[in-house]
């Protein structure tokens, strides 16, 4: 069984296929193809606001033959003191994968501790690995060679940066820059982790203070919110200090002609990023978008049909007896 908890749980070859797949899927009308979950419940836990996360899963969930249970955790005993851990028991009894959106990453570790089913991290405050799918999924689309692509990440060195690094550096995207003002850069860890796998796949990182200097020739930009979740006290201070790494016309202009647009949304209108630039002929963040579904549809096959884990195939396909299951060592749902 696999959890999927961060951009680093899957190979650089694993991940590769899991993108092949989205594009597969992309291509594929809805409630034609894989019908995995057919049968079976993915439980969709959200202690914090979503929309794209949220309704793509919900939408995969479904077009995979399965029911999406969507819970808000103040609908649930975890507001009354129920542990994760003993939460994490109970679910495991009636479904098929748990896909949490939380807060600090050690209540995703909590739940997948204990969990004899897969757990999805939907995003938390470390990393937002269902975004980065989606996003290197773009990457893949817009350029054939990953390799003479680079990327210039402006603003906050927050979730949606640390997961683009581990996973752009999987994908073997040529450089990754992410240009931060100085005291909100990517967490050391993450920035060491990515140069590792980086020197495994081609790939370069950087981290600098310069945006103009980032983005120069560069055939990605890519941004964010200043404030994020959970951050709405400093927002005065953020947006004095992020105003240079505004996505502007100007820094687009001195990009690589062919360079496109990304912003994993929600937006906050020329603030971070100017809506001329967002609704521009270069933006692809609307197909970025669309590419959550794809993506988490992809993943959600990928997770449940691993050797050991995974929904009882339908009774028509079943050959084996539980006891000849029992033998192999596998656990049956």
């Amino acid at each position: 069984m696999r959890h999927f908890l961060s951009s680093d749980d899957l190979s650089p070859a694993e991940q590769a296929v899991l993108i092949d797949r989205a594009i597969e899927m992309k291509q594929t009308a809805p409630g034609v193809g894989s019908r995995v979950l057919e049968g079976c419940s993915v439980g969709l836990i959200f202690e914090k606001p979503s929309t794209r996360t949220r309704i793509a899963f919900e939408a995969a969930v479904f077009e995979l033959g399965g029911h999406p249970i969507a819970l808000r955790a103040e609908e649930l005993q975890l507001d009354r003191g129920e542990t994760l851990e003993d939460t994490a028991k109970v679910l495991s009894g009636y479904l098929a994968a748990i896909v949490l959106r939380t807060f600090g990453q050690e209540r995703l570790d909590a739940l997948a501790e204990t969990s004899t089913i897969p757990v999805v991290n939907a995003l938390s405050d470390l990393e937002h690995p269902c975004q980065a799918l989606a996003d290197v999924m773009t990457i893949m689309e817009n350029f054939s060679d990953p390799s003479n692509v680079t990327v210039a990440y402006l603003g906050d060195g927050n979730n949606v940066c640390h997961s683009l690094l581990l996973a752009g550096a999987k994908a073997g995207i040529g450089k990754i820059i992410a240009a931060c003002p100085k005291g909100f850069e990517p967490i050391e860890p993450i920035v060491e982790r990515a140069a590792a796998i980086g020197v495994e796949t081609g790939c370069r990182i950087r981290v600098m203070n310069d945006p103009a200097k980032a983005t120069k020739g560069a055939q990605v930009l890519y941004t964010d919110v200043w404030v994020s979740m959970g951050q709405e006290e400093e927002q005065q201070m953020r947006r004095r200090v992020f105003q240079d790494y505004r996505l502007s016309s100007q820094l687009l202009a001195g990009a690589s002609p062919d360079a496109v647009v990304m912003h994993c949304l929600p937006a906050h209108r020329d603030e971070e990023i100017a809506s001329d630039v967002m609704d521009g002929p270069r933006s692809v963040i609307w197909e970025q978008a669309a590419n959550r579904l794809p993506a988490q549809k992809a993943l959600l096959e990928w997770l449940v049909t691993q050797d050991l884990g995974g929904p009882r195939p339908p009774a028509s396909s079943n050959n084996k007896t539980q006891k000849e299951k029992d033998k192999d060592g596998r656990r049956v749902r």
